[in-house]
Protein backbone atom coordinates (compact mmCIF):
# COMPACT_ATOMS: atom_id res chain seq x y z
CA UNK A 1 0.00 0.00 0.00
CA UNK A 2 1.22 3.51 -0.88
CA UNK A 3 2.95 4.90 2.41
CA UNK A 4 0.50 7.92 3.75
CA UNK A 5 2.49 11.26 4.46
CA UNK A 6 2.31 13.29 8.02
CA UNK A 7 3.55 16.44 8.67
CA UNK A 8 5.07 16.68 11.74
CA UNK A 9 4.83 20.54 12.99
CA UNK A 10 6.53 21.15 16.27
CA UNK A 11 9.45 23.78 17.46
CA UNK A 12 11.40 21.32 19.37
CA UNK A 13 13.16 18.60 17.19
CA UNK A 14 13.89 15.45 20.08
CA UNK A 15 9.88 15.87 19.84
CA UNK A 16 9.57 15.78 15.74
CA UNK A 17 12.87 12.79 15.89
CA UNK A 18 11.09 10.82 18.10
CA UNK A 19 7.75 10.96 16.39
CA UNK A 20 9.60 10.73 13.10
CA UNK A 21 11.61 7.53 14.02
CA UNK A 22 7.67 5.74 15.47
CA UNK A 23 5.95 6.74 12.21
CA UNK A 24 8.70 5.29 9.94
CA UNK A 25 8.85 2.78 11.77
CA UNK A 26 5.15 2.06 10.88
CA UNK A 27 5.61 2.93 7.42
CA UNK A 28 4.52 6.55 6.83
CA UNK A 29 6.22 8.89 5.01
CA UNK A 30 7.55 11.75 7.17
CA UNK A 31 7.91 15.38 6.43
CA UNK A 32 8.47 18.25 9.27
CA UNK A 33 8.49 21.94 10.00
CA UNK A 34 9.60 23.83 12.82
CA UNK A 35 6.77 26.43 12.52
CA UNK A 36 3.31 27.13 11.55
CA UNK A 37 4.84 29.41 8.57
CA UNK A 38 7.23 26.83 7.15
CA UNK A 39 4.25 24.02 7.62
CA UNK A 40 2.12 26.04 5.29
CA UNK A 41 4.58 26.36 2.42
CA UNK A 42 5.00 22.51 2.79
CA UNK A 43 1.16 21.79 3.24
CA UNK A 44 0.70 23.61 -0.47
CA UNK A 45 3.49 22.17 -2.47
CA UNK A 46 3.67 18.29 -0.95
CA UNK A 47 -0.05 17.92 -0.03
CA UNK A 48 0.44 15.61 3.22
CA UNK A 49 -2.10 13.11 4.27
CA UNK A 50 -2.13 14.28 7.55
CA UNK A 51 -0.73 16.98 10.00
CA UNK A 52 0.41 16.57 13.46
CA UNK A 53 0.23 20.12 15.33
CA UNK A 54 2.12 20.98 18.27
CA UNK A 55 -0.62 23.73 19.88
CA UNK A 56 2.07 25.83 21.85
CA UNK A 57 5.29 27.50 19.05
CA UNK A 58 6.88 30.40 19.10
CA UNK A 59 5.45 33.00 16.73
CA UNK A 60 1.96 31.65 15.24
CA UNK A 61 0.53 28.68 17.56
CA UNK A 62 -0.57 25.73 16.37
CA UNK A 63 -4.21 26.13 16.96
CA UNK A 64 -4.32 29.34 14.72
CA UNK A 65 -2.89 27.36 11.89
CA UNK A 66 -5.49 24.96 12.80
CA UNK A 67 -8.20 27.18 12.05
CA UNK A 68 -6.24 28.93 8.75
CA UNK A 69 -5.88 25.42 7.19
CA UNK A 70 -9.84 24.96 8.17
CA UNK A 71 -10.79 28.45 6.08
CA UNK A 72 -8.86 27.72 3.18
CA UNK A 73 -10.65 25.84 0.87
CA UNK A 74 -7.77 23.71 -0.42
CA UNK A 75 -6.84 22.74 2.87
CA UNK A 76 -10.13 22.37 4.87
CA UNK A 77 -10.50 18.70 4.68
CA UNK A 78 -6.51 17.75 5.90
CA UNK A 79 -7.08 15.79 9.14
CA UNK A 80 -5.07 17.58 12.14
CA UNK A 81 -3.97 15.84 15.30
CA UNK A 82 -3.10 18.26 17.80
CA UNK A 83 -0.04 17.66 20.08
CA UNK A 84 0.08 19.45 23.23
CA UNK A 85 0.82 19.34 27.08
CA UNK A 86 -2.78 20.67 28.28
CA UNK A 87 -4.77 18.70 29.07
CA UNK A 88 -7.92 20.45 30.62
CA UNK A 89 -11.42 19.76 29.06
CA UNK A 90 -11.83 23.36 27.80
CA UNK A 91 -8.64 23.29 26.11
CA UNK A 92 -9.52 20.17 24.28
CA UNK A 93 -12.34 21.73 23.06
CA UNK A 94 -10.99 24.45 22.01
CA UNK A 95 -8.50 22.58 19.95
CA UNK A 96 -11.53 20.06 18.48
CA UNK A 97 -13.54 23.79 17.58
CA UNK A 98 -10.76 24.58 15.84
CA UNK A 99 -11.00 22.24 13.63
CA UNK A 100 -8.43 19.25 14.74
CA UNK A 101 -9.51 15.48 14.32
CA UNK A 102 -8.38 14.79 17.15
CA UNK A 103 -6.18 15.64 20.35
CA UNK A 104 -2.98 13.74 22.02
CA UNK A 105 -1.57 15.42 25.55
CA UNK A 106 2.15 15.01 26.16
CA UNK A 107 3.14 12.58 26.89
CA UNK A 108 2.15 9.91 24.87
CA UNK A 109 3.44 6.56 23.79
CA UNK A 110 4.64 5.78 20.15
CA UNK A 111 2.17 3.07 20.11
CA UNK A 112 -0.49 5.19 21.08
CA UNK A 113 0.24 7.58 18.43
CA UNK A 114 0.31 5.36 15.57
CA UNK A 115 -3.01 4.33 16.65
CA UNK A 116 -5.00 7.15 16.78
CA UNK A 117 -3.29 8.31 13.60
CA UNK A 118 -4.48 5.30 11.54
CA UNK A 119 -7.87 5.97 13.44
CA UNK A 120 -8.23 9.72 11.84
CA UNK A 121 -6.88 8.58 8.38
CA UNK A 122 -9.64 6.01 8.34
CA UNK A 123 -11.96 8.36 8.76
CA UNK A 124 -10.78 11.00 6.59
CA UNK A 125 -10.54 8.53 3.59
CA UNK A 126 -13.74 8.48 1.68
CA UNK A 127 -15.33 5.30 0.45
CA UNK A 128 -14.12 4.46 -3.23
CA UNK A 129 -11.31 7.27 -3.26
CA UNK A 130 -8.48 4.01 -3.37
CA UNK A 131 -10.23 1.96 -6.04
CA UNK A 132 -8.40 1.28 -9.19
CA UNK A 133 -10.03 3.67 -12.35
CA UNK A 134 -9.85 1.75 -15.91
CA UNK A 135 -10.99 3.77 -18.87
CA UNK A 136 -10.06 1.63 -22.62
CA UNK A 137 -7.52 -0.30 -21.19
CA UNK A 138 -5.55 2.49 -18.98
CA UNK A 139 -5.36 1.48 -15.54
CA UNK A 140 -4.60 3.86 -12.78
CA UNK A 141 -3.90 2.14 -9.18
CA UNK A 142 -4.31 4.62 -6.51
CA UNK A 143 -3.01 1.78 -3.50
CA UNK A 144 0.14 0.72 -5.60
CA UNK A 145 0.47 4.32 -7.11
CA UNK A 146 1.21 2.47 -10.66
CA UNK A 147 -0.56 3.45 -14.19
CA UNK A 148 -0.56 0.69 -16.42
CA UNK A 149 -1.78 -0.19 -20.41
CA UNK A 150 -2.75 -3.37 -20.77
CA UNK A 151 -0.97 -4.23 -18.11
CA UNK A 152 2.26 -3.04 -19.05
CA UNK A 153 3.73 0.06 -16.30
CA UNK A 154 4.18 3.61 -17.28
CA UNK A 155 6.86 5.96 -15.72
CA UNK A 156 5.25 9.24 -15.24
CA UNK A 157 6.38 11.95 -12.31
CA UNK A 158 4.46 12.55 -9.27
CA UNK A 159 2.81 15.62 -10.47
CA UNK A 160 1.30 14.15 -14.28
CA UNK A 161 -0.03 11.17 -11.78
CA UNK A 162 -2.26 13.70 -9.82
CA UNK A 163 -3.27 15.08 -12.78
CA UNK A 164 -3.79 11.77 -14.20
CA UNK A 165 -6.11 10.86 -11.11
CA UNK A 166 -7.62 13.78 -10.91
CA UNK A 167 -8.91 13.53 -14.81
CA UNK A 168 -9.94 9.95 -14.08
CA UNK A 169 -11.89 10.31 -11.48
CA UNK A 170 -13.74 13.48 -13.06
CA UNK A 171 -14.20 12.58 -16.59
CA UNK A 172 -16.38 14.44 -19.56
CA UNK A 173 -16.39 17.35 -17.38
CA UNK A 174 -13.99 21.00 -19.12
CA UNK A 175 -11.56 22.48 -16.47
CA UNK A 176 -9.80 25.78 -16.91
CA UNK A 177 -6.03 25.78 -15.72
CA UNK A 178 -7.06 28.09 -13.14
CA UNK A 179 -9.34 24.90 -12.01
CA UNK A 180 -6.52 22.32 -12.79
CA UNK A 181 -4.13 24.13 -10.48
CA UNK A 182 -6.23 24.37 -7.29
CA UNK A 183 -7.58 20.73 -7.82
CA UNK A 184 -3.82 19.38 -8.45
CA UNK A 185 -1.07 21.47 -7.28
CA UNK A 186 -3.31 22.64 -3.82
CA UNK A 187 -3.81 26.51 -4.93
CA UNK A 188 -0.84 26.90 -4.68
CA UNK A 189 -0.40 30.93 -6.02
CA UNK A 190 3.09 30.71 -7.39
CA UNK A 191 2.67 28.27 -10.21
CA UNK A 192 1.80 29.98 -13.40
CA UNK A 193 -1.19 28.79 -15.03
CA UNK A 194 0.62 27.79 -17.97
CA UNK A 195 2.58 25.35 -16.05
CA UNK A 196 -0.72 23.28 -16.47
CA UNK A 197 0.43 22.81 -20.45
CA UNK A 198 3.34 21.90 -19.85
CA UNK A 199 2.22 18.97 -17.47
CA UNK A 200 -0.40 18.20 -19.93
CA UNK A 201 1.98 17.36 -22.46
CA UNK A 202 4.53 15.52 -20.23
CA UNK A 203 1.16 13.31 -19.63
CA UNK A 204 0.35 12.98 -22.82
CA UNK A 205 3.80 11.97 -23.77
CA UNK A 206 3.69 9.75 -20.85
CA UNK A 207 0.63 8.00 -21.89
CA UNK A 208 1.78 7.38 -25.66
CA UNK A 209 -1.19 6.69 -28.57
CA UNK A 210 -3.73 5.73 -28.33
CA UNK A 211 -4.63 6.72 -24.67
CA UNK A 212 -2.75 10.48 -25.34
CA UNK A 213 -6.25 11.38 -26.87
CA UNK A 214 -7.93 10.48 -23.69
CA UNK A 215 -6.74 14.22 -22.47
CA UNK A 216 -8.92 17.04 -25.25
CA UNK A 217 -8.18 20.49 -25.38
CA UNK A 218 -10.98 22.61 -25.02
CA UNK A 219 -10.33 25.82 -27.16
CA UNK A 220 -11.36 29.02 -25.39
CA UNK A 221 -11.50 26.86 -21.58
CA UNK A 222 -8.54 24.71 -20.77
CA UNK A 223 -8.55 20.67 -20.93
CA UNK A 224 -11.32 17.83 -20.45
CA UNK A 225 -11.15 13.84 -19.98
CA UNK A 226 -13.60 11.71 -22.19
CA UNK A 227 -12.93 8.70 -23.81
CA UNK A 228 -15.36 10.05 -26.60
CA UNK A 229 -14.15 11.91 -29.41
Amino acid sequence: MTAKTVLIVDDEAPIREMIAVALEMADYRVLEADNAQAAHAIIVDDQPDLLLLDWMMPGTSGIELARRLKREETTAELPIILLTAKGEEDNKIQGLEAGADDYITKPFSPRELVARLKAVLRRATPRGVEDPVEVDGLKLDPVSHRVSVDGKSLDMGPTEYRLLQFFMTHQERAYTRGQLLDQVWGGNVYVEERTVDVHIRRLRKALGEPHQQLIQTVRGTGYRFSAKM
